[in-house]
């Protein structure tokens, strides 16, 4: 950039506004239902590789005399943008409005659809609940059936069975989290269970498919479109869990016990499954995992005993301040769920990646093999957490194996108890 360059130019967002993220200079006012569109574009572009020039915000449709406005639509590539073109329609809500709401719940999706003839897909999204539908048409008449996502920006049908793992999308912004909130309150919901205990649910799923990316050639987790429904689709979905949960038990003696299981009807566990299986857990950014991890802990495990998660800002500030090395033993007397520990075992793990890279003259593959061997033994020794609260050690066990293995070296106890002399 040169020092003329006029181009780029600072934009000073009011306050109470929101920058609008697809063209990147109109200001909306910050409400809970603009929050939603704005991850779910977010989301879009990132994840699923939309074209921002693809995507159109407050698009005005032609309903009889009505012209409402669809919160986002996306237009083939070079299209004109015009009602006839519209491919996928994306209504947001704010968190209040439920899906059954007359006014504008799925309902005023569907008429949307209905109204646009080139519109194959369509979206619904409040934050808390997210529905999936497709245009389909059966006897000559055009109806909608749900289905488990949105394609893929150039992915057909076809396509949209079991994914690939080079298909898979690190989670951006709050992605993961909106995935962990609906997963959470539909066991809740309809599974019968108290939220404590659907959290727990929730992460043996989380660690399921963190289990599938880290050790199969093919994706095992995930729910195919006519899998959904009916009682055979559900019941392969739950085999193919269960033989995971199997695997993650045999891997994690010291979190799981052999007797638990996925106790989850088949309809809800591949409802779940369709929520998660399109994000690599493995290559999303620590922050992202971690804000959206954390949440979900703090709502079910922090007690009235004064427990306080650190903000992710404050971890990376202290341990840039403290800068450890390898050499060093981390010790977290309070760990909670591991958030200081974490950040502190991925600055490491960064300095000895670029310590490898220098060593090799920047040849990746010889670089990552000696790393990853320096990076385990770190990782099994030089990293101890103890915390007073066991569920809260033992959900620290599962973000450290969501991040990088530290778990081993995590255990309950009082750091302030006097040692045995």
């Amino acid at each position: 950039m040169t020092g003329g360059d006029s181009s780029l130019s600072a934009i000073i967002v009011e306050q109470g506004k929101i920058l609008d993220f697809v063209d990147g200079k109109t200001q909306r006012f910050e409400t809970p239902d603009e929050y939603v569109r704005q991850e779910i574009a977010k989301s879009l572009v990132r994840e699923y590789g939309y074209a921002k020039t693809s995507i159109e915000v407050e698009f005005t449709l032609r309903l009889g005399t009505r012209k409402p406005r669809a919160d986002l639509v996306i237009l083939p590539l070079e299209s004109e943008h015009i009602q006839e073109n519209a491919h996928i329609i994306i209504e947001c809500k704010a968190p209040t409005i439920k899906a059954a709401d007359r006014k504008e719940g799925v309902g005023q999706l569907h008429s949307y659809m209905a109204a646009c003839p080139n519109v194959q897909y369509g979206m619904w999204a409040n934050g808390m609940e997210r529905f999936c539908y497709r245009r389909v048409v059966k006897g000559g008449k055009v109806t909608v059936e749900e289905v488990p996502d949105l394609p893929a920006f150039g992915r057909g049908e076809e396509e949209a069975e079991r994914p690939r793992f080079d298909q898979l999308k690190p989670a951006t912004s709050d992605a993961l989290l909106f995935a962990f909130r609906r997963c959470h309150n539909y066991i809740a919901g309809n599974q019968g269970l108290q939220k404590p205990q659907a959290f727990w649910e929730l992460l043996k799923l989380i660690f399921c498919k963190i289990h599938d990316e880290r050790h199969n050639d093919e994706v095992e987790f995930f729910t195919a479109a006519n899998e959904r429904h009916g009682v055979n689709g559900p019941l392969k979905v739950q085999k193919r869990i269960e033989a995971l949960f199997s695997q993650v038990k045999a891997d994690y003696p010291t979190i799981f016990k052999t007797s638990e299981n996925i106790d989850l009807k088949p309809v809800v566990l591949a409802y779940l499954v369709t929520q998660l299986q399109m994000y690599s857990l493995l290559e999303s950014d620590i922050d992202v995992k971690g804000r959206a991890y954390e949440e979900i802990v703090g709502s079910n495990l922090r007690g009235d005993r004064g427990e306080f998660f650190t903000p992710r800002n404050i971890c990376r500030m202290a341990v840039a301040m403290l800068d450890p090395s390898e050499k060093q033993l981390l010790l977290d007397p309070a760990c909670g769920t591991g958030g200081f520990l974490i950040t502190a075992m991925n600055h490491v793990i960064e300095k000895i990646r670029v310590a490898e890279m220098a060593k090799w003259g920047n040849k990746v593959e010889r670089a990552e093999k000696a790393a990853k061997d320096r990076i385990k033994k770190f990782a099994e020794h030089s990293i101890v957490g103890m915390d007073f609260n066991p569920e809260l050690v033992k959900a620290s066990k599962m973000n450290m194996v969501m991040n990088n293995d530290g778990a081993g070296g995590l255990f309950q106890a009082n750091s302030l108890e006097a040692p045995a002399t």
